[in-house]
């Protein structure tokens, strides 16, 4: 384990949340360093193509996320 890093682990659980939050915070402000993958591409052209051949099989977001939360409170 790196020791420049360890005073990480004797946070509380809050201010390690709040780390976390403030690290992804600073990587989504710059989205163009972070790697696409080519098995990602791949994937994401084929949703498209299957998107684009027939765009009402997909689901909008809000639908989506409705779906979402219904499973999740009959689980």
């Amino acid at each position: 384990m790196n020791t420049e890093f360890t005073q990480i682990f004797e946070l509380t659980l809050s201010e390690k949340l709040q780390l976390v939050e403030d690290l992804w915070d600073s990587i989504a402000q710059v989205p163009e360093q972070l790697p696409v993958l080519d098995w990602q591409k791949e994937e994401l052209a084929k949703r498209k193509a299957a998107y684009l051949q027939n765009p009402d099989l997909g689901s909008s977001w809000e639908a989506a996320k409705e779906r979402i939360r219904s499973s999740q409170h009959g689980a």
